[in-house]
């Protein structure tokens, strides 16, 4: 595709790059008090039953997310028209979500702006080796790598060591208002996890909002991980890489049932979000169903999703994704890097030139 039906396939999304006053609220009203109604349903069946306060913990956590992609909108000035509203709404949200306005807002607007581009790697984004700098890496290198790319390590403590140690440092050369955003919340979490500590007791307090935490915290990583991780997925040099190809071919439609739809804020349509970020979430879907070449992104579901989880190397030659095993052979007399076997077939692109 050239250049001008690049552009042309941005500019078709314009019209849902408009906020509505209504649907905001109506989000919020669906949104915030369920999430404190199930939390609370948590604590009080402390007395009951803990397998009865997990469920409803697992049931939060979900709203954990759709407070999340509130968060997320309002980091994109999309949730509301006013740039104040989605600063207040989006510092307390982040608040609930562990998340510093300033900083997140930061960090992901580069993440934007460098998605798929192996020459910006690092802000925003996960690690990720192609095959040859896994090859050419020491070997602790390539064990620190196996270790952040595993499962256990990524969902499983990958939640602690992100929302609880990650985002609550500044970063070297942050602007004085991410450095007093990021201590607002900092406090600010203080003050509401003391308050609840004292309320509730710390240990009921732990019971409840841990698994709340560790749910929404893992659920919150695959998300990000498996739109970006396919194995068809789009990366490319900067004198090669393109924004629009980045967002459409490097970016996933997770085909999600109604139910989890609703609960992830449509960030399946992750296609469209980056082609355009100031589209709302509640617009995504509309977007989507009414620009026809989108309707092409690549398409994964619950099932197929799945096998994500052995993608860890990006393939620059046959522009793929590859699994550790894969490249072990390339491993066996370092120094020597054997030609990996094309691939069968030619991987479908939605964005050609």
């Amino acid at each position: 595709m050239n250049n001008p039906k690049l552009s042309q396939l941005k500019k078709s999304v314009a019209p849902y790059e408009k906020s509505n006053t209504k649907s905001s609220v109506r989000q919020l009203l669906n949104t915030f008090p369920p999430f404190f109604l199930l939390w609370t349903a948590a604590y009080l069946s402390l007395s009951v039953s803990y397998w009865l306060t997990l469920l409803f913990a697992v049931l939060a956590s979900g709203f954990v997310i759709r407070i999340f992609i509130v968060f997320h909108d309002c980091c994109h000035q999309s949730f509301f028209k006013s740039r104040k509203a989605n600063e207040i709404l989006g510092t307390i949200s982040g608040i609930l979500t562990l998340f510093p306005y300033h900083q997140w807002k930061h960090s992901h607007s580069i993440h934007h702006a460098s998605s798929s581009n192996l020459d910006k790697r690092g802000i925003g984004d996960m690690w990720l080796f192609t095959v040859d700098e896994y090859v050419a890496a020491s070997p602790m290198k390539r064990l620190a790598y196996r270790l952040y790319r595993s499962p256990f390590v990524m969902f499983g403590i990958g939640p602690i060591v992100t929302f609880l140690v990650q985002y609550r440092f500044n970063v070297k050369g942050a602007k004085r208002s991410e450095r007093i955003n990021t201590w607002v919340t900092n406090l600010s979490l203080i003050a509401l996890y003391g308050l609840l500590c004292w309320a509730l007791g710390w240990q009921n307090f732990v019971m409840v909002q841990a698994p709340v935490f560790w749910v929404s915290g893992a659920l919150g990583i695959w998300l990000f991980y498996v739109q970006h991780q396919f194995e068809d997925s789009y990366f490319e040099n900067e004198e090669d890489w393109s924004y629009v190809k980045a967002a459409v071919d490097g970016s996933s439609y997770y085909k999600l049932p109604k139910v989890l739809q609703w609960i992830t804020g449509n960030i399946g349509f992750h296609h469209v979000h980056h082609l355009s970020p100031r589209v709302p979430n509640y617009h995504l879907e509309e977007a989507h169903n009414a620009v026809p070449p989108l309707q092409h992104a690549t398409t994964i579901t619950l099932a197929t999703s799945i096998k994500s989880l052995r993608y860890r190397l990006w393939d620059e030659e046959n522009k793929t994704f590859v699994s550790f095993k894969q490249i072990n052979h390339l491993l066996v007399k370092p120094g020597s890097l054997p030609i990996v076997e094309p691939l069968k077939k030619p991987i479908p692109r939605l964005m050609k030139e």
